[in-house]
C-alpha cells in the first residue's frame, strides 16, 4: 500500500481518536478561554492571539482525548459508551496513538512561540496536567475537579498572552471554571456509573452517591456565583449579568434531566453544558458593545 493510501485508510481512525467527530469537549475547553481573552483585553482581543489559541484548543483537547484513550484503554472495553474506540478494539496501535499525542502538543507549542514568554512557562503546568488527567481516575475522588484546571489553564495563558501578568481575576475565573467542570462532568459520569461501579474507577458521581444531583447544582451555583465576583471586579454591566441569569435557568433544565439519574437525560444534560458557556460568552461579548471598558 503507497502512503497516501495508507495515511488515507488510518485518517479517519486517528480523527475518531482525537473526538474530532465529538465538538463538544473542544466547546467547553473554548469557552473559558474565550470568556479570558475578552476579559483581558477589554472586549478587543488581538486578532493573532485569538486565532492562535483557538487552534491550541482544537489541538490540545485532541491530545487530551488520545492520552486518556490510551490511558484508559484497558477498562473502555468494560463501558458501554467506550468499547468500540480505536484503541480498545486494536484499529490504532498504542504507538501509534503515542505519536499521535506528540505530534499534536509538539504543534501546539510551536504556535505559542511568537506569544509573550509567561505564556511558554504556563504551557508547562497545562501540558502536565492534560497528560496526567486521565490517570487521576485511579487515585482522586473528585477528578472532575482536577479536569477542571487542566480545562481552564487556557485562561491564565490568556491573561498571560494580552497583558503578559497573571492577575487575581484569572485565577477567580479559573476556580469558577473548576466548579462548571465538577457540575458538568459530574452529569457525564452519571451515565458511566454503573460500568464505573464494576470496573473500580473513582468519579464524582460515585463520591457524592445518592447526592449527586444536589451536589451538582451546588457546583453551578457556585461556579455562577464566582462568574459573578470576576464581572464585578472587571466592571462589567447588566448584560453580564443578565447573561448569569440565563445560565442559571439553563442549569435548573438541567436538574429536570439529571434528577431522574437516567443514562440519556444524564448525557443529554452533560451536552447541554455548550449553551451554558455560549450564553455567558454572548453576554460578555455584548457587554463590551454597550459597555467599552474606559
Amino acid at each position: 500500500m503507497n502512503p497516501s493510501a495508507a495515511l488515507s485508510t488510518r485518517l479517519p481512525l486517528y480523527l475518531r481518536l482525537m473526538r474530532l467527530d465529538k465538538p463538544i469537549g473542544i466547546l467547553l475547553l473554548l469557552w473559558p478561554t474565550l470568556w479570558a481573552l475578552w476579559l483581558a483585553a477589554d472586549g478587543v482581543p488581538p486578532l493573532d492571539v485569538l486565532v492562535i489559541f483557538v487552534l491550541g484548543t482544537v489541538l490540545m483537547r485532541s491530545a487530551g482525548c488520545v492520552i486518556n484513550d490510551y490511558a484508559d484503554r484497558d477498562f473502555d472495553g468494560h463501558v458501554e459508551r467506550t468499547k468500540q474506540r480505536p484503541l480498545v478494539t486494536r484499529a490504532v496501535s498504542v504507538r501509534e496513538a503515542l505519536m499521535l499525542a506528540s505530534g499534536l502538543a509538539a504543534v501546539s507549542f510551536v504556535l505559542i512561540l511568537p506569544l509573550d514568554s509567561l505564556v511558554m512557562w504556563l504551557s508547562v503546568p497545562a501540558l502536565f496536567l492534560a497528560a496526567s488527567y486521565p490517570f487521576m481516575k485511579r487515585f482522586f475522588a473528585i477528578p472532575q475537579a482536577y479536569l477542571g484546571i487542566a480545562f481552564g489553564f487556557g485562561i491564565p495563558m490568556g491573561f498571560a498572552a494580552v497583558q503578559g501578568e497573571v492577575p487575581a481575576v484569572a485565577w477567580l475565573l479559573l476556580l469558577a471554571n473548576v466548579f462548571w467542570a465538577v457540575a458538568y462532568d459530574t452529569e457525564y459520569a452519571m451515565v458511566d456509573r454503573p460500568d464505573d461501579l464494576k470496573i473500580g474507577i473513582k468519579t464524582s458521581a460515585i463520591t457524592f452517591g445518592r447526592f449527586d444531583v444536589a451536589a451538582v447544582m451546588l457546583c453551578y451555583a457556585a461556579a455562577f456565583g464566582l462568574i459573578a465576583l470576576v464581572g464585578l471586579e472587571a466592571g462589567r454591566g447588566a448584560y453580564f449579568f443578565a447573561g448569569i441569569a440565563v445560565a442559571a435557568g439553563i442549569a435548573v433544565y438541567h436538574y429536570l434531566l439529571i434528577r431522574g439519574r437516567e443514562r440519556a437525560p444524564c448525557f443529554k444534560a452533560f451536552l447541554h453544558n455548550n449553551w451554558v458557556g455560549f450564553a455567558l460568552f454572548v453576554a460578555l461579548v455584548a457587554d463590551y458593545v454597550a459597555f467599552p471598558a474606559a
